[in-house]
């Protein structure tokens, strides 16, 4: 069992103990409507079931927020909650350090790397990659099944989910005067910083003359389509289902919602969102708000909205 002492470090520094912190032990976390006495959960501030919640969970020690420290003094006769900031932030801190399992480390047999290939430190490939002349970081795992082409660069504590592939040839293609197609030939890499996480059936296409580019700190979901020299900034957020036309650059922080789809060529500036299923057609300024097909800014787009709904 964890008590009060194994936490109190990883915990935000200012943090409050409403209740007696003697009764803080826990040996699991859950989620707080499945939890038990020996559960650690969190309570998010704003959940519209917040007090049934905080009254009717079995678990004893609950992380919660400051803000709502009124709110719960009536129920901590019987439970523990530790007040911090950011409830769910302190919860993951904890969840990781004491229940998350050590990364493995080494190349599974079934994988395939070549011999030019530049590996860090602590990394682990698993069954049933295929790995080119790349360079791969420090502490990466590089999950099963994925192909990572050559003139990958390959950045340190990187995640690299399975079924992924990084570093095929983009879509490029020129038409001759007989209607005949000609392929532009894909000279360029795939760089990816450091902290990059890449979910599962991803595909990251190499540059055609320069490099794609991820930066530092980004997070890729699942199903997502990167085309040729597109360029993400750093901690990004880029979810299920989306599509990144070629050379198109999306500044640092930004977040891209799902299924949307991004034209070739244009820019994303830095602090932008990007609502569900968005057509953008054209670049986006700094700390705007898109939404809608074709995307527009956020407000105009309510307003169109509300004369549909007048019509």
């Amino acid at each position: 069992m964890f008590n009060y002492e194994k936490i109190k470090d990883i915990l935000e520094s200012q943090h409050i103990i409403l209740g007696d912190k003697d009764r803080i032990n826990f040996d699991k976390i859950a989620p707080i409507d499945q939890a038990d006495k020996n559960s650690l959960t969190w309570l998010k501030k704003g959940h519209p079931k917040f007090d049934i919640l905080a009254q009717n969970t079995l678990a004893n020690t609950i992380i919660a927020s400051v803000d709502n420290k009124d709110n719960l003094v009536k129920y901590s006769n019987d439970k523990v909650f530790i007040l911090v900031n950011e409830p769910k932030l302190n919860f993951i801190n904890i969840a990781r350090f004491l229940f998350l399992p050590a990364p493995k480390v080494g190349i599974h047999p079934s994988s395939i790397i070549d011999r030019n290939a530049k590996i860090g430190n602590n990394v682990y490939i698993g069954p049933n990659c295929f790995i080119g002349n790349v360079v791969i970081g420090d502490n990466c795992q590089i999950l099963g099944s994925n192909v990572i082409f050559d003139k990958t660069v390959i950045g340190s504590n990187v995640i690299i989910n399975p079924g992924t592939v990084i570093g095929s040839d983009g879509f490029g293609y020129e038409r001759k005067e007989n209607k005949e197609l000609e392929k532009f030939p894909h000279f360029g890499g795939v760089i990816i910083e450091d902290d990059v996480e890449i979910g599962s059936n991803t595909c990251i296409d190499r540059g055609t003359l320069g490099n794609t580019i991820i930066k530092k700190g980004t997070k890729i979901d699942n199903l997502v389509h990167i085309a040729h020299n597109v360029e993400i900034g750093k901690y990004c957020l880029i979810i299920a289902n989306s599509m990144i036309g070629g050379s198109t650059k999306i500044g640092d922080y930004s977040w891209v919602a799902p299924s949307v789809s991004l034209l070739n060529g244009i820019e994303i500036g830095k602090n932008t969102t990007v609502g569900m299923g968005a057509v953008v057609l054209k670049s986006i300024p700094d700390n705007e708000v898109w939404a809608g097909v074709p995307a527009r800014p956020l407000s105009e787009f309510i307003n169109i909205q509300k004369k549909l709904k007048d019509l």
